[in-house]
């Protein structure tokens, strides 16, 4: 791998994990269309760590004051929903891994996910009260997130996309879905990047420095999308994201 392809993963990672428009999917459309072979799980496994890297320092007040000793009842509920969010989705990951890898990393199939986990997000703008704040959410709320989140492990489907759009439904802002989105990211992807990283040990593969340049490009990429994409949703709605996501579904089934 060239660091320029390094690179265009590591950016083509980092944007696509917090839009909701699918960093899986978007992966496996690049090793497609653009003849670009991943790192294997060791690469897989930088991109992770890069951005669950931004997603813990963009956020890192938020994880302050739910892990201090001194943290306040509400930010130590809110830490307590996050851990039981993400068995739903951790579940999945684990039972379903060989099934998805098999089945579903095609193109034809990645499509099909783009378009129709679209319209989580369309129903959901259409319909949702969005006048909720992050403070008032509860534990059926929080699994209820967390288990839509379990639909991620589909190529497609967007990890962040399917939480928005649960968020949204339950009658949560924008910002604060994508809020608790971003939050429940770090959990989720640490322990997949934990999980792939003991594989990786076993295997005894080398790194070297294209996988430093895929971290950073990650991370570097991360965080400002999560910067901007909060500052978006403030005033604008998703459907920007469900025009895109259908627009590349039928461009895939176009050109495959």
């Amino acid at each position: 791998m060239t660091h320029f392809e390094a690179l265009f993963l590591g950016v083509l990672q980092g944007v696509t994990e917090f839009l909701p428009i699918s960093s899986s999917g978007h992966l496996v459309l690049a090793e497609k269309f653009f003849a670009i072979e991943g790192g294997g799980l060791a690469f897989d496994v930088f991109l992770h760590l890069g951005t669950l890297l931004a997603v813990l320092i963009y956020f890192w007040r938020d994880w302050q004051k739910m892990l201090l000793p001194q943290t306040d009842p509400q930010h130590r509920k809110l830490l307590f929903y996050l851990i039981v969010a993400t068995i739903p989705g951790a579940l999945a990951g684990f039972f379903l891994e060989d099934l998805v890898a098999n089945h579903f990393r095609t193109p034809h199939r990645v499509a099909f996910q783009l378009a129709i986990m679209s319209l989580p997000l369309l129903v959901a703008e259409i319909f949702s009260r969005k006048d909720r704040t992050l403070a008032e959410i509860n534990l059926p709320q929080a699994l209820l997130i967390g288990t839509a989140q379990g639909l991620a492990v589909l190529p497609g489907t967007s990890r962040s996309g399917i939480t928005m759009a649960t968020g949204l439904l339950l009658g949560f802002k924008r910002e604060a879905a994508a809020r608790f989105s971003f939050l429940l990211s770090a959990p989720i992807i640490a322990g997949a990047g934990c999980y792939e990283a003991l594989k990786v040990l076993k295997e005894g593969a080398s790194l070297s420095l294209p996988y430093l340049t895929g971290f950073l490009a990650a991370f570097v990429s991360g965080f400002f999308v999560i910067a901007w994409l909060l500052r978006f949703l403030r005033t604008h709605t998703f459907y920007p994201f469900v025009v895109y996501r259908l627009l590349l579904a039928c461009a895939v089934w176009g050109f495959s």
